[in-house]
C-alpha cells in the first residue's frame, strides 16, 4: 500500500490538509501524521479542524513512506524551525519519491536548500524567498518539475490534488 507521510504543526491550512488527504485516501492511500511530537494534537489556523500526530518526524524515515505532503498555513513556517523537519525533507526531496508542496509550503523546501534550479510555485507572499533560494517562480495553479508538484492557495486545490494522483500513479 502506497503511504503519504503529511508534514504539519499547528495552525495549518486546513482544506490543503483536508481535501489532498481525503483525495488519497479514497484512492486507498494509507496517510501518516508527522509532526514534531507523536500523539500530539495540531490545530488549523482557523480552529476548524485538528489532527493526531502519529509519528515525530524525527523518528521516521524516508523509506517509510512514498510520498511527501506539505500543507501550508503558518505550519511550515513553524516547522522550518526544526532541524529534524528540515533534515527530513531534504532527505526525502533528495530521494526523487513525490513531494507534494502547496502554498507556504515550499518554505520547508527553502529551509531544506533543495530548490535551486528548480520550478515552483507558491503563495504570493513567498515569491520572493523562493526566488531567493534560487527556484524559478511560476505564478501557475500548478507546477510540476521532476519529483516536485507545488501549487499556490486553497483555489487550486482541484488542479493541485489531480497532479498529486497522477504523479503517484506514474
Amino acid at each position: 500500500m502506497v503511504k503519504i507521510a503529511v508534514l504539519i504543526d499547528s495552525e495549518f491550512e486546513e482544506s490543503e490538509y483536508s481535501k489532498p488527504v481525503e483525495a488519497f485516501k479514497e484512492k486507498g492511500y494509507e496517510i501518516i501524521n508527522l509532526g514534531l511530537e507523536e500523539k500530539k494534537e495540531v490545530h488549523g489556523k482557523r480552529n476548524k479542524l485538528s489532527v493526531i500526530i502519529d509519528k515525530a518526524v524525527k523518528h521516521v524515515q524516508v523509506d517509510d513512506f512514498d510520498a511527501l505532503l506539505i500543507p501550508g498555513g503558518h505550519s511550515p513556517d513553524k516547522l522550518k524551525a526544526n532541524k529534524e523537519a528540515v533534515s527530513f525533507v531534504r532527505e526525502f526531496f533528495l530521494s526523487k519519491k513525490p513531494v507534494f508542496v502547496i502554498c507556504h509550503g515550499p518554505l520547508l523546501l527553502v529551509a531544506a536548500d533543495v530548490i535551486k534550479g528548480k520550478k515552483i510555485t507558491g503563495y504570493k507572499a513567498i515569491k520572493q524567498d523562493l526566488i531567493d533560494a534560487k527556484a524559478t517562480f511560476l505564478d501557475k495553479e500548478v507546477v510540476i518539475d521532476d519529483n516536485l508538484v507545488s501549487s499556490r492557495e486553497p483555489k487550486d486545490l482541484w488542479a493541485f490534488i489531480n497532479a498529486c494522483l497522477k504523479k503517484l500513479a506514474t
